[in-house]
């Protein structure tokens, strides 16, 4: 049992939608990840995600609204909801979400990440 810091842990990369677990716990991963520019419209068919914002501002964008994220706060996607998040800034999220979750969903494109790094 060690703490982990999370500042650390985003210092240790600079690219974007490029998650990195970060913990496991109860078959979740606690994933780190920098967001910047628009990322694509997606949905989960069985996985819950959770966004913490940790620095900056997130959007994210639902068919019918946006809501707006800001450090400190969290969003809770539920499965087989289309969204997208967008960051006009560098945002850096922590996300809580089941092992098995895909994070373009049901898109695969050249930002679908199979295999993340553990850091």
């Amino acid at each position: 049992m060690e703490k982990v810091n999370i500042r650390e842990k985003l210092g240790q990369f600079n690219d974007h939608w490029n998650p990195r677990i970060v913990g496991e716990l109860n078959g979740q991963h606690v994933k780190a990840v920098k967001l910047k520019g628009e990322f694509v419209w997606h949905h989960h068919d069985h996985e819950d995600e959770l966004f913490l914002v940790t620095k900056g501002t997130l959007k994210m964008e639902f068919r019918d609204k946006t809501v707006e994220v800001n450090e400190g706060e969290f969003i809770i996607v539920p499965r087989k909801v289309e969204h997208r998040p967008v960051a006009p800034e560098e945002v850096h999220i922590l996300l809580f979400e089941p092992a098995s979750t895909l994070n373009t969903g049901n898109v695969e494109n050249e930002r679908t990440r199979k295999t993340l790094e553990k850091i």
